[in-house]
């Protein structure tokens, strides 16, 4: 070999040897989702690495400690009669690799419910409070790295408060983030677009850099600006000397030509790379997420995104997801978004705590607006108990939900709280408590609007608006006294409707008032039921006619949720006479019901909001054996116009929506009371200015004979947590729906996956979710299949005694 081929050899060793150190020195980060061992109740012993935790239960993370168990039938339905309440340990051996001794090893928590104590071998590491926010721990000092290591979590929720089921556990995932000593800040990179046109945008990016170790050094960063299509846009340097155990904040600037904006039809994302270097050895590398676009409030016109007026049309989640409980899985959070959009949803309200975080992922990538919020109230179900330090409290909770979220270009707006009465009222130091949320907000993001949602008429009289920038009221028009007193702020409807019912139930006579609830325990389907405090949807749709400033509305609820079973709560089931053993599990308040099956109101809210698509819905089902010869009203949900009823060929007429009628439902629906029930067929025929758009047939079916099953997803990744849902639906011989079937199902799941929960929509269901059985309720359930570690095929297979087997494969990839 010559000199020349051995000195080309020699550089191309160094450069592969430069590479793999600087590869070698970036984060690592790591989920910690197997290998767990959990028990409920004391045991502080759990601490110790010696302790024996064989006889302890195998979990994986996300785990909701009380979702698999029995439903306590006269326990509190307002949190789903479920056991949240408790104290539980988690035990998990550390694989910490001996060449991680000289780096920064972190844990970070999405979300513990509630008040977590860390342990790292037998010693505490850390701890927290409020359950439902996320936070990290420097774990680095308490670790062997020659020996085994091992973390124990104690989670305790005796004294969480909660108006809805909260969950118990460690309920989100949980990282281990490993780090170079000098690096950019967990949540540390924070970018702002100051200055955007046509042309050019303007993007700060200001990156908290730490130096964890004992020299001082010259510190370069090199901040990258990746489009959307990954192609590099810009590229800026600064350098500055970091002592010992300092932090720093580097900021840059940069102009995007031509600029991508994020918006709801097209979500375009950037992203950053933040790279930080000692040496000229590259040490730390983050990539952030970012979107360009342009928020504006205005007061007389509502929203405006890029710079023209967005009507709200928001929904309000809850964090449960139904029979998978508090335990997060982004696939179920993926289907919750992708089932409101198809009504015309554009914007989600987390009601009413810190989401997590892949949920505001979602959202960006999705096109859907945020009204991100941090808390209930003020009191135990934030967490805040007698010995709390309200200001410490405030601090660094604020701290971390505002720097976690404030890059995310679907986050329009910060909330600090929900129906706080002491605060709206300043009784106790409200304000000032208010005052005090909101600096700390402006202080990590001063470049979105704040507000404080209300549903205290009055109290706006106080005038607390004049501490945050929007007003946000919950129903019946509450944002009147604060529009008249203070009408230069935007106005929203941070709750409206309240609208209950059971999806596929009816109940004759039509009520008369909107409180006419009886003792079958379930809510008609008809959608004219709602609290005293609530409305019924078209109220809402009407008012934000009648008043354009108003930027919109975010329904209660989106989904069914475990508790609040308004009307039906144990207090309320008292009431009419029944024990405790009655009250619901579950709220009636959703669009779609707890497993994702729409509702009638789906499609009342599809036709206002979505009227580019065609929606022709007929209500009720049409099987009412015994009512032969009766008045049977007929509902049409449509994007039409007007609407002819046939019944059996017969016309019942056209009707036409009234956008001039002071009676809401008039001017959304088309009602025909009188229709004379007959088994047989129903037909609605739909116009558009005077134009036939389509025709909608309802038939009364037989006895079911058999059910099907259609999964949303054939393909799932093997990754511990993603879902297919499979829907079951029962027909007759013919092949007609089966609207009343209620037969049992049992299900059985074989291969490369597991059974992780099931459902059917009833609040009086007390099956518990993840048995092998589920009932078909009004002819519908649905069944969930989670993917283990392992590449293969799942397999389902649903047996009924009298509708026959039905099997379906799923492919783990």
């Amino acid at each position: 070999m010559n000199k020349l081929y051995k000195q080309y050899f020699l550089l191309l060793f160094c450069a592969l040897l430069l590479n793999h150190f600087q590869v070698a020195a970036q984060r690592e980060s790591r989920e910690l989702q197997k290998g767990w061992k959990f028990a409920k109740g004391p045991h502080p012993e759990a601490v110790d690495s010696e302790f024996d935790d064989s006889s302890w239960q195998d979990v994986r993370i996300p785990h909701d400690w009380a979702i698999s168990e029995d439903f306590i039938k006269d326990g509190n339905g307002s949190t789903g009669k479920l056991p949240w309440k408790a104290e539980g340990w988690y035990r998990k051996k550390l694989e910490i690799n001996e060449a991680y001794k000289n780096k920064r090893i972190y844990l970070v928590f999405d979300g513990v419910m509630a008040f977590p104590e860390v342990y790292i071998n037998g010693k505490l590491a850390g701890k927290w409070d409020y359950g439902y926010n996320s936070f990290y721990l420097d774990i680095t000092d308490f670790l062997n790295f020659s020996e085994e290591n091992l973390l124990a979590v104690h989670a305790d929720t005796r004294e969480h408060d909660s108006r809805w089921y909260p969950g118990g556990g460690l309920y989100r995932k949980v990282t281990m983030l490993v780090t170079d000593p000098v690096h950019v800040d967990i949540w540390g990179t924070y970018v702002t677009t100051p200055i955007i046109n046509a042309d050019t945008a303007t993007v700060r990016i200001s990156n908290h850099i730490l130096n964890t170790s004992k020299m001082g050094d010259s510190v370069r960063l090199k901040q990258v600006i990746l489009d959307p299509s990954g192609e590099q846009v810009s590229a800026e340097k600064m350098t500055r000397f970091l002592a010992a155990g300092e932090a720093a904040y580097f900021e840059t600037s940069a102009k995007v030509l031509k600029p991508q904006l994020w918006d709801l039809d097209a979500p375009n994302l950037y992203s950053t790379l933040s790279q930080v270097y000692v040496n000229g050895q590259l040490r730390d590398e983050k990539k952030t997420s970012f979107g360009i676009r342009n928020i504006e409030f205005t007061a007389n016109d509502g929203f405006h995104l890029n710079g023209r007026r967005v009507q709200l049309k928001g929904v309000n989640l809850h964090h449960g997801q139904g029979p998978l409980g508090a335990a997060f899985y982004p696939r179920a959070a993926e289907r919750q978004l992708e089932i409101m959009q198809s009504l015309g949803v554009n914007a989600i309200r987390n009601s009413h705590n810190v989401a997590a975080p892949e949920l505001l992922e979602l959202c960006d990538k999705m096109g859907i607006l945020f009204f991100d919020e941090i808390f209930d109230k003020y009191d135990a179900k934030a967490d805040i108990v007698d010995t709390t330090d309200f200001e410490d409290f405030a601090h660094r909770n604020i701290r971390n939900f505002i720097r976690r979220d404030r890059n995310h270009p679907s986050v329009f707006m910060w909330s600090v709280g929900n129906e706080i009465g002491d605060v709206q009222w300043n009784i106790n130091n409200g304000f000032r408590r208010l005052h005090t949320m909101l600096n700390y907000v402006n202080k990590y993001d001063p470049t979105r609007p704040t507000t404080l949602v209300n549903d205290q008429l009055r109290s706006a009289e106080l005038r607390h608006f004049d501490l945050y920038d929007v007003h946000s009221w919950n129903y019946g028009r509450r944002y009147r006294i604060a529009r008249k007193l203070q009408p230069n702020k935007a106005v929203v409807i941070s709750e409206s409707a309240s609208t209950v019912s059971t999806r596929g139930f009816y109940e004759f006579p039509l009520p008369e008032k909107k409180t006419d609830f009886t003792k079958s325990l379930q809510v008609s389907s008809y959608d004219l039921n709602a609290p005293e405090w609530a409305e019924i949807s078209d109220d809402d749709f009407m008012w934000q006619q009648q008043e354009p400033y108003v930027a919109g509305e975010f329904v209660w609820t989106g989904f069914d949720y475990l508790g609040e079973p308004t009307p039906y709560t144990n207090k309320e089931v008292e009431e009419l006479g029944f024990d405790a053993e009655a009250a619901s599990r579950s709220s009636y308040f959703g669009i779609v019901d707890l497993v994702g099956i729409p509702k009638d109101r789906y499609y009342l809210y599809k036709s206002y909001w979505k009227p580019e698509e065609q929606t022709i819905h007929i209500l009720p089902h049409w099987n009412w054996e015994g009512r032969e010869g009766e008045k049977t009203p007929v509902f049409v949900y449509t994007n039409g116009d007007c609407a002819e009823l046939f019944v059996n060929g017969k016309s019942y007429g056209k009707q036409c929506k009234k956008p001039e009628s002071t009676v809401s439902t008039e001017r959304f629906r088309l009602m025909w009371n009188d229709v004379v029930y007959e088994p047989g067929e129903v037909k609605a025929v739909a116009y558009k200015d005077g134009k036939q758009i389509g025709e909608k047939i309802l038939k009364t079916a037989g006895k079911a004979t058999n059910f099907s099953l259609t999964a949303d997803r054939k393909i799932i990744q093997a990754n511990g947590k993603d879902l297919s849902y499979v829907l079951v639906e029962a027909f007759d011989k013919k092949g007609n729906p089966a609207p009343l079937a209620n037969d049992v199902l049992q299900i059985e799941v074989t291969g490369e996956g597991h059974l992780a929960g099931a459902g059917n929509g009833n609040p009086q269901s007390f099956e518990a979710f993840q048995n092998d059985t589920v009932n078909l309720f009004y002819g519908k359930a649905v069944i969930i299949l989670g993917s283990d570690f392992e590449k293969g095929t799942l397999k389902l297979r649903v047996k009924s005694a009298n509708l026959g087997t039905e099997t379906i494969s799923i492919k783990a990839e």
